[in-house]
């Protein structure tokens, strides 16, 4: 009689749903500890930054406040995270706040005025004063453009 593999399988599955089981809570510290890298933030920045565009384009001001007001979110949480970087001299909340205070004040107040005119004025601004930081932090090679195609199709602006 020729053996066959199953059982100890399903000894060693068993075994690995037991001993996941075993410590409760685990997964959930583990997630409680999490913190987002920098390029993690700033990738959520850069969908955040296109969101905002297609919303100022569509004149749905609700979501423009919504997106302005998670760019200021993620731009906290860069520089709680990461008060400093490997490679940039200045700390992070300095330069975030040098280079994006203002952009995102006024960017903020042609959203509240519903003023596409200023809304576009001040959503380049906020773009340059992006590539201007990365710039600054030599990661020029990082540049931020107005989007030129809306890659969410599953969402209405």
């Amino acid at each position: 009689m020729r053996a066959t593999p199953t059982k100890p399988i399903l000894a060693l599955t068993l075994a690995s749903l037991l001993g996941a089981c075993a410590h409760p809570g685990r997964h959930e510290q583990e997630a409680a500890g999490f913190v987002p890298g920098l390029g993690e933030i700033m990738a959520q920045t850069a969908t955040r930054h296109a969101k905002l565009w297609f919303a100022g384009q569509a004149q749905n001001w609700a979501l423009a406040a919504y997106e302005v007001d998670e760019l200021h979110e993620g731009i906290e949480d860069a520089g709680k995270y990461h008060p400093t970087h490997k490679d940039i001299r200045q700390p992070i909340p300095d330069l975030l706040a040098q280079y994006l205070d203002q952009p995102l004040a006024a960017l903020d107040q042609a959203v509240k005025t519903k003023n596409q005119q200023a809304f576009i004025a001040n959503y380049d601004k906020l773009t340059a004063a992006c590539n201007a930081c990365h710039q600054a932090t030599e990661f020029g090679f990082n540049v931020v453009v107005r989007p030129s195609f809306n890659p969410f199709a599953n969402q209405a602006f």
